[in-house]
């Protein structure tokens, strides 16, 4: 079995086999209920600063891990150019 074969095959169960709907449907029930219950968790203000602040720090620190990119020169070199190229016109 190929690659292709076996990334583009669908899952034949679970969630993944369901249409979005279906699956938004159920998502929504499971909130409502865990409303109702008492059970979920909603963030303070604070919270979603700190977890904000977080993933900045970790975005900023793979990004400062990643090799610098030097940015193409405008300037063509003239050693790479045909001969012919380089004579006045």
């Amino acid at each position: 079995m190929s690659h292709e074969e076996i990334v583009s095959k669908p899952s034949s169960r679970g969630f993944a086999r369901m249409d979005e709907e279906k699956r938004r449907e159920i998502a929504r029930k499971g909130g409502q209920a865990a409303h109702a219950k008492g059970v979920a968790h909603q963030f303070t203000s604070a919270e979603a600063r700190e977890a904000g602040r977080k993933g900045g720090e970790a975005n900023g620190r793979s990004r400062r891990a990643a090799a610098p990119v030097e940015p193409a020169s405008p300037y063509v070199s003239m050693q790479n150019l045909p001969p012919e190229a380089t004579r006045p016109a």
